[in-house]
């Protein structure tokens, strides 16, 4: 990796996780350099830092032993990217809100680098509601998180809060750090839901937010591609930089996509497309009746296998699976059926992330393994999934 990392240790329980970060990071070639807080000392030492790192810690904003006494420019200027792990509510709250009034903050605001940010807390701050308006104001400003997982927190509750353990951490950062170059690849992405009528007035559709197919277009626009989005209806900001091309039913969208689909390398169907659709429309609102009322569907077209069977389709293509059970059969099925290069397959349900929900996790195959993507925020999961769409892409163009 050979890349020059500026490690911010906040205080906390999870700060003894951050020295095996260091250890790890280390083993990849790269040169470290550890920022710890007032706070961070009173749980793990900064000489245990030093010699894992090999490098003097810097804890104070103003030291005079500093040639030039502006140890946060040098710093900033010195790293090639910075993580703060464990980040905790109160330093993201002041990145946020820009402060700077110790060494980490200070820093903060004078770097130039990418930032990326592992957050550690209690589940109940971080579900806070002020905590996720900072979190939103900081993406909004290109930091990138990593983390925080689900599970047993040090206080005892169970939830979001968890430090990402340091060598998946490690792994997130070689990962984006080394991310192929996007740049001239164009990627189709259909999400949300479609919409079926049945009169002027209602219709049939599924409970798809399209968060999960936007997040992908900004993570693929993020990484420098050329991203079209087919959207269907959803209460979402068209993100920047991306073309997108609004429609309702499972037709508009079969022919927005099939009408695009030879013109791009990557086809990502994170749609909720519906799988039937009224056989007849009527032209006026439908009574109501005192007789059960019988409405006939037809099947509509299936995108993702026709995308996959064009002559000239794009060089990879991702299908979704949303499943209720029987996850992994359905979703290897759906790989070889479909004729596709990798399939995402999701549990929905109660508390199982998926629709509607801000957090999901990807159980990811391909036709010659698969990999597990945890729960976490939709954004950071885009990340995940576009940059191992962008691995299997290249391993399949050098076989």
């Amino acid at each position: 990796m050979n890349k020059r990392i500026l490690l911010a240790v906040c205080g906390g329980i999870a700060a003894y996780k951050s020295a095996e970060l260091v250890r790890l990071l280390r083993k990849q070639n790269c040169e470290v350099r550890v920022v710890m807080t007032s706070s961070a000392l009173k749980f793990v030492s900064a000489l245990t830092f030093q010699a894992l790192s090999g490098n003097p810690v810097a804890t104070q904003l103003l030291n005079a032993e500093e040639e030039n006494a502006m140890g946060h420019i040098n710093l900033a200027r010195w790293a090639d990217l910075i993580i703060i792990a464990p980040a905790t509510a109160n330093i993201i709250a002041k990145f946020s809100h820009g402060l700077a009034d110790d060494l980490l903050s200070t820093l903060y605001l004078a770097a130039t680098c990418p930032v990326y940010i592992a957050p550690a807390m209690n589940q109940a701050m971080w579900n806070k509601t002020v905590t996720q308006e900072n979190i939103q104001r900081l993406t909004t400003h290109g930091i990138k998180f990593i983390g925080p997982e689900q599970g047993s927190q040090a206080c005892g509750e169970t939830g979001f809060g968890r430090m990402t353990e340091a060598k998946d951490i490690c792994l997130a950062l070689l990962a984006r750090s080394q991310q192929q170059n996007l740049h001239n690849i164009n990627i189709l992405i259909s999400a949300g839901p479609t919409r079926e009528p049945l009169d002027p007035v209602r219709y049939i559709s599924n409970r798809s937010s399209g968060k999960m197919g936007y997040a992908l277009a900004e993570a693929a626009e993020k990484y420098g591609a050329n991203v079209t989005l087919i959207s269907g209806p959803v209460i979402l900001p068209i993100p920047s930089n991306i073309q997108c091309v609004n429609v309702e039913t499972a037709a508009q969208m079969h022919h927005a996509v099939i009408s695009r689909a030879a013109n791009n390398d990557i086809y990502i169907g994170a749609a909720a497309v519906a799988d039937y659709s009224p056989a007849s429309l009527s032209t006026s609102k439908i009574k109501k009746q005192d007789d059960d009322s019988v409405i006939k569907l037809q099947k509509t077209k299936d995108i993702l296998a026709d995308v996959a069977s064009l002559t000239k389709r794009p060089g990879f293509v991702v299908g979704f699976a949303a499943e209720t059970n029987d996850l992994e059969r359905y979703a290897k099925d759906k790989l070889v059926r479909k004729n596709v290069d990798m399939i995402a397959a999701n549990w929905v349900g109660k508390q199982q992330g998926g629709f509607d929900s801000d957090e999901n996790a990807l159980q990811v195959y391909w036709p010659s393994g698969n990999k597990s993507l945890k729960m976490t925020n939709k954004k950071q999961l885009a990340e995940q999934l576009i940059s191992l769409i962008v691995e299997k892409m290249n391993e399949k163009s050098t076989t």
